[in-house]
């Protein structure tokens, strides 16, 4: 017969295999990008994570004080994932002028595609 302590123990590895391999990914997306936005959002899925994996211990282990640190790091991702928003925001579309493509500065003179009418 199969005790509740057994499917418990199950279900915990498992989901901590699962979070392990969703940190690899979530991290790889940090590191590869391509964009800021994309890094911004992944570092918010890894406070997610860290969450689950602080959850989980709590259940294998019993002690009730890891959900009270859980809800503490999702109000500072919480806080951290505003301030980038805002960080992102401000920066705006500037762009520098080399970077800026000619089809891009063309439509900006009012050309189209940057070709003589």
């Amino acid at each position: 017969m199969i005790t509740p302590a057994a499917i418990i123990a199950v279900a915990s590895s498992a989901a901590l295999v699962i979070l392990g391999l969703a940190l690899i990914l979530t991290v790889w997306r940090v590191v590869a990008g391509p964009t800021l936005p994309d890094r911004i959002l992944a570092l918010d899925m890894l406070t997610g994570i860290a969450i689950g994996f602080i959850a989980v211990i709590a259940i294998k282990t019993g002690f009730s004080l890891y959900i009270d640190i859980a809800i503490s790091l999702g109000l500072v991702g919480f806080l951290a994932t505003v301030a980038f928003a805002r960080f992102v925001l401000s920066r705006g579309n500037i762009e520098s002028p080399a970077s800026a493509s000619p089809a891009k500065a063309g439509a900006k003179r009012g050309h189209a595609g940057g070709k003589k009418r």
